[in-house]
């Protein structure tokens, strides 16, 4: 009797030990990385004398079809273009289609990206600089951030790469995602654009405040292949062949966003 209470106590033990073992295995949730902006970095949506268009590009939503398609194949798709084709594509199927077999050749396609890094560089690209002389001042004088001319600043690949245009989309899709920030391949700072927040240039000192537009330096991975729709009877499905990955990157302006930098010298800088 008191060796069947000790063998019970000893179960009894060991199932409470198996939970607290297994909870430490438990692998611990990655914290998502948060793109904070800067003090320096200010948004002038509002003073920004040349509107930008927002740039749009919500993800596009698959047909039913489309998605039975995007399921079936082995190679995962996300090129917001074939998705627009495979959407307006209608396959009609028949009763009678026992034995039907037809294969349609879809062209080679930029079909995912995967995102591997992703960096805010809040001075990308210089646009502006106010000055004021002071050196014969006895006390300070106020400076305010006014736009001389108007700055276009243009982002890019960062290598040559077949099917740019669908590549730019997925990989800005991305990274405004990541970011959410409002990011385009091309944003302008129009002449007079204005902020009120205020430089003081000491007495007897040069007053420099630069401007400068932020980007993202978007890193990753793209997936090409040649996609085939492949009709068998009623059943209708997607294959990819000749799958390559390649490596790009790419500059992404940060629309409506500048960066301030405030600098007060003896002499000329």
């Amino acid at each position: 009797m008191k060796r069947n209470i000790s063998i019970l106590i000893t179960m009894l033990l060991m199932l409470t030990f198996i939970p607290s073992a297994y909870a430490q295995k438990v692998p611990v949730k990655k914290v998502a990385v948060k793109y904070q902006v800067p003090p320096s970095v200010r948004n002038i949506t509002k003073e920004n004398t040349y509107p930008n268009s927002t740039q749009d590009l919500p993800l596009l939503q698959p047909s039913d079809l489309t998605k039975k398609l995007i399921n079936s194949s082995k190679v995962k798709i996300e090129n917001p273009d074939l998705i627009r084709m495979l959407n307006e594509s209608s396959i009609n199927s028949t009763p009678f289609a026992i034995g039907y077999r037809a294969i349609v050749y879809l062209g080679q396609w930029p079909l995912n990206y995967e995102s591997t890094e992703t960096s805010p560089n809040w001075e990308f690209q210089k646009i502006n600089t106010n000055y004021f002389d002071n050196r014969g001042g006895k006390v300070p004088y106020q400076i305010k951030y006014v736009q001389e001319s108007q700055k276009i600043i243009r982002g890019g690949l960062t290598a040559k790469i077949a099917n740019a245009e669908d590549v730019k989309k997925m990989m800005l899709l991305k990274a405004m995602e990541k970011t959410q920030l409002p990011l385009s391949f091309d944003t302008i700072i129009g002449a007079g654009t204005k902020n009120d927040h205020i430089y003081n240039i000491p007495p007897n000192r040069l007053g420099y405040l630069f401007a400068y537009a932020p980007g993202v330096n978007e890193k990753g991975k793209v997936t090409y292949g040649e996609v085939y729709l492949m009709l068998k009877g009623s059943k209708k499905f997607i294959v990819i062949k000749n799958v390559t990955s390649q490596g790009i990157g790419a500059w992404i302006p940060v629309q409506d966003y500048v960066s301030f930098g405030f600098a007060a010298s003896e002499r000329p800088r």
